[in-house]
């Protein structure tokens, strides 16, 4: 078996050129079969992969072994070339691999995917893959398993900014273990990159501290010597560029930019085919692609640390939830071991309520700066690897601004835990560009992720406690404003000692037969001041605080429509709220029942949140005003 502990032979040498016009020949057969890929890029990184996948501690039988070396693949559209070097190596069938690749049901899917044997991180969505290596190399400074982390990236997507912050976190947080291999063969799928967009990747990587070596990338030997020496020095990142060739291997595709993005004519793989001394077995193959019946694979990954999760804590005053949030982060941070828990931060940690945690446990803060993508990526990442994993950030920088990257997570089923504050116009003079008012509708769109909001302080305590325990993605909304208590109409505290979080659970927090209200957050105890004036008028209104708007006990939502008119009341934009949702379930359950949307409707300024909730009549008064002129009551 080849290894990073000593030079390669020259026999070693020889199998790894040999395995090389091999794995161009299946790259060729495999995109021509699907009648789709990237042969071109596959070809110039496959030198890379062989030699990584050769020599790194990792191999067919130690694929979820905690202990085995990484390897993050970022250029995820070189799929051909990985799957053809893993299958030569024994971690998947190329027969499969060759029939099936981007076919439904097949594992073997355009991009590369963290299903398959030796792919840690599904990837596609260029300039996230150093950010995830990041994540992944951290797991390993701060876990009991020591091992290197590989990073494989293109060179166009150097131009990201993602990058940038990536390069710099990882130089901040001296992530050693690291190391960078670049296939820099200057093309990308319009051109040439020099004329698409110039990145100066060597003066970059130098710039934020890096160490940098050049070689030829098509030369394993030399990869080789690059890596020993970068694995040598325990004091730096290291990157390594590999200058290659786009289509290398085969000469009418060498430097051509067209083979980016699309398979050989049949004529051209032919012509391929003979310059490889390939036989051509397409046709043979191309008859068993439909029938073809694939291995699927399911990976492990470390599990989420059970923790303690402390004593609640009961408040009768006016607080703010992200006081709360901040309050039990710090006491579960104390009552468990050291490195059970890590918490990012991106320069709000005192308005976001993470400076206790940083105190008491300073190597497991992570300072971020002003580097969201890259954050929410390393957090992903950081969370596969058996720990509990907070972010915390504004709503508009943990949700709009990260989209795609938490869309990237939730396909890797990350463990993440956001918490997203200052959502709405709750955040008051700060104006639009802070004012997170879509977060549901942005959030509904991913399937892995739940997102809950509490009412109150107390219920914030609750559910800060439960998420900090659950898998999975999570995100907790919280006000900027202070939060009263919510009371029953006995003045007992609703959510008292006796209360227990259930995901999905929609509280009856007043009755009322004549209508409910349906809200959740900041509006609801504006919502209990509005039914406490509507019974002065003979109208009972029903308020129902959602604290899981994604997914709400439709059993409750029923019971709610006998009253014939809901309102659903909410600090979010209306078009994608829990108006919608509600809306959507009454439709679905075909019941019959007035809904009543009150929300947002445009943008808004800058003013204290009362003013702006009276501008766009979400004030107490332009609440009941709206339930009083419903046709309910003057029939």
């Amino acid at each position: 078996m080849h290894s990073f502990n000593q030079e390669l032979t020259k026999e070693e040498i020889r199998h790894l050129e040999t395995l090389s016009r091999l794995c161009r020949g299946d790259i060729i057969k495999m995109t021509s079969i699907a009648g789709s890929g990237h042969p071109g890029g596959s070809m110039s990184s496959l030198e890379i992969y062989l030699t990584l996948f050769s020599c790194a501690n990792i191999s067919p039988d130690t694929i979820d072994d905690p202990q085995r070396d990484r390897i993050v693949i970022s250029h995820g559209h070189t799929s051909p070339g990985l799957y053809a070097c893993l299958a030569h190596l024994g971690f998947v069938n190329l027969e499969d691999v060759l029939i099936t690749f981007r076919r439904i049901d097949s594992p073997y899917e355009g991009h590369i995917e963290q299903h398959v044997p030796g792919i840690e991180w599904t990837t596609g969505n260029l300039g996230q893959g150093l950010s995830a290596g990041c994540g992944v190399a951290l797991a390993s400074q701060l876990g009991k398993y020591k091992f290197n982390t590989f990073v494989a990236m293109s060179d166009a997507e150097q131009a990201k900014g993602q990058v940038a912050e990536a390069r710099r976190f990882a130089r901040k947080y001296n992530l050693n273990n690291l190391t960078v291999l670049i296939d820099y063969n200057h093309t990308q799928i319009s051109g040439r990159t020099d004329d698409i967009m110039p990145v100066h990747i060597k003066e970059n990587y130098c710039a934020d501290g890096w160490r940098v070596m050049e070689v030829p990338g098509h030369k394993p030997a030399e990869i080789h010597r690059a890596v020993r020496s970068a694995l040598a020095d325990i004091e730096n990142p290291y990157v390594i560029i590999c200058n290659t060739i786009i289509g290398h291997g085969v000469s009418f595709m060498e430097g051509k930019a067209e083979y980016h993005g699309r398979a050989l004519t049949r004529e051209e793989y032919q012509k391929a085919f003979q310059e490889l001394k390939i036989d051509d077995d397409i046709e043979e193959l191309l008859s068993k692609r439909k029938t073809r019946k694939v291995k699927t694979y399911r990976r492990r990954h470390l599990p989420v640390p059970k923790i303690f999760t402390g004593k609640q804590k009961v408040y009768t005053e006016t607080v703010h939830p992200r006081t709360v949030f901040g309050t039990v982060l710090e006491e579960i941070a104390q009552i468990n071991p050291e490195n059970t828990i890590a918490v990012f931060d991106c320069d709000l940690c005192d308005s976001v309520k993470t400076t206790k945690f940083a105190k008491v446990r300073p190597d497991n803060f992570f300072e971020a700066g002003v580097s969201e993508h890259n954050t929410a990526t390393v957090a992903g990442a950081l969370s596969l690897y058996g720990f509990v994993t907070v972010w915390a950030d504004f709503g508009v920088f943990a949700i709009d601004e990260v989209y795609n990257q938490l869309r990237l997570n939730d396909i890797n089923n990350t463990n993440v835990k956001i918490i997203a504050t200052h959502l709405g116009f709750n955040v008051g003079p700060d104006g639009k560009t802070h004012h997170c008012i879509d977060y549901l509708g942005v959030l509904r769109n991913l399937p892995g992720f739940r997102f809950v909001m509490p009412g109150d302080p107390n219920q914030a305590d609750y559910i800060t406690r439960y998420v900090l325990s659950q898998p999975g993605n999570w995100v907790i909304g919280l006000t900027r404003s202070k939060l009263p208590p919510v009371t029953r109409e006995n003045g007992e505290l609703f959510y008292n000692t006796k209360y227990t979080f259930t995901y999905g659970a929609l509280d009856v927090i007043r009755h009322g037969d004549d209508c409910a209200i349906l809200t959740m957050g900041a509006l609801l105890h504006q919502a209990i001041i509005a039914s406490e004036k509507l019974k002065e008028t003979g109208i009972r209104a029903g308020v129902y605080n959602i604290s899981s708007p994604c997914d709400i006990d439709r059993e409750k939502v029923c019971d709610a429509a006998k009253t014939g008119l809901l309102v659903t009341y909410e600090d979010h934009i209306i078009t994608s709220g829990i108006g919608c949702i509600i809306s959507q379930i009454i439709c679905e359950e075909r019941i019959t029942a007035d809904v009543q949307k009150i929300g947002i409707t445009q943008y808004g300024g800058s003013d204290n949140a009362d003013v702006l909730y009276k501008r766009s009549a979400l004030d107490v008064d332009s609440l009941v005003q709206t339930i009083k002129k419903h046709p309910k009551f003057h029939s």
